[in-house]
């Protein structure tokens, strides 16, 4: 569905993306993850075809989209990081009026639309203004409204930002379902939680580069242990104690207000810690997390 090769894309002197390959499968739902500034964006509005790339190869649909853009655009569905829907229309024309966009007969819209809205739950809503709409509806409409010309790949940036569990929940499942029915998910999360649960594969991006591409499991079991223990200990004390624990661990991190120690048995390590006669104020063992990876790969520093 999508194939990059060496793909570039600079703005004058600074390079945003700096010769990725990504190849991306019909019916699979695939991230793009990163920090800000690492490239994300500017990788995905190559592939809409409203940034044309600056070297490198790039085919959507086996076409070029320095060719065929209207082509490729058509076969798309874009749901934007904003919900950018008309405050001054209802639920119903908000979506009436860009199946009329893309072209579609006034009968095939008026059926499209009776789907979707029953797809994301927003039947009742139809005559409603969008102002009135919660967040999660405002979201569900805009994926509607993204659906409307039964696109082959959708295209999601950042789906569920700002929206509280269950909205993000209900979205995951229409997603889930959109996948299950061959669509090809294209998206962007700072959730990471969110790409273990929609992503059958993905890459991380750091500064333009790739620097790790696989399945979610497969990125923590390359990348990290089967579990972490975290240990707090006083304010200022994690500095100092690290260097009596690093070696009960593959791996440390000292945080201002924990120590995480990764290893295949947790258990073990704390045990091990206490049989120094250290007495952290608390501890917990967790599993590994696309999290873990994430950050062991970009770093804690934030990017602004």
């Amino acid at each position: 569905m999508i194939s990059a090769r060496g793909l570039r894309k600079t703005f004058g002197d600074f390079e945003a993306v700096r010769g990725i390959d990504v190849s991306v499968r019909p019916g699979v739902a695939f991230g793009f993850l990163g920090p800000n500034g690492a490239g994300k964006s500017s990788t995905m509005r190559m592939i809409c075809c409203v940034s044309p790339p600056t070297g490198g190869e790039l085919r959507v649909f086996g076409m070029d989209p320095a060719q065929d853009g209207p082509k490729i655009k058509a076969r798309l569905g874009v749901c934007p990081q904003e919900d950018t829907l008309d405050v001054e229309l209802n639920v119903y024309d908000n979506l009436y009026v860009y199946g009329r966009y893309f072209g579609l007969p006034r009968a095939e819209v008026k059926g499209r639309i009776e789907e979707l809205l029953d797809f994301v739950q927003l039947t009742d809503k139809a005559k409603a203004k969008v102002d009135d709409l919660s967040g999660g509806m405002k979201r569900r409409l805009t994926i509607a409204r993204s659906l409307i010309n039964r696109p082959e790949i959708l295209v999601l940036d950042e789906p569920t930002t700002g929206l509280d569990p269950q909205a993000r929940h209900v979205i995951w499942d229409r997603l889930f379902r959109l996948k299950q029915a061959g669509v090809t998910l294209l998206l962007t999360t700072h959730y990471m939680d969110e790409a273990e649960q929609l992503c059958d594969e993905l890459v991380v991006m750091d500064q333009g580069r790739i620097v790790a591409h696989g399945t979610p499991l497969g990125l923590i079991r390359d990348h990290s242990t089967r579990e972490v223990a975290e240990l707090r200990f006083g304010v200022g004390e994690h500095e100092s104690l690290a260097a009596k624990v690093e070696d009960l661990a593959e791996r440390i991190e000292v945080l201002p207000d924990r120590l995480l120690l990764y290893s295949d048995d947790g258990e073990s390590v704390i045990e091990a810690v206490h049989g120094r006669g250290l007495t952290p104020a608390a501890t917990l063992v967790r599993r590994s997390s696309l999290e873990d990876v994430f950050l062991h790969l970009t770093g804690r520093t934030l990017v602004d």
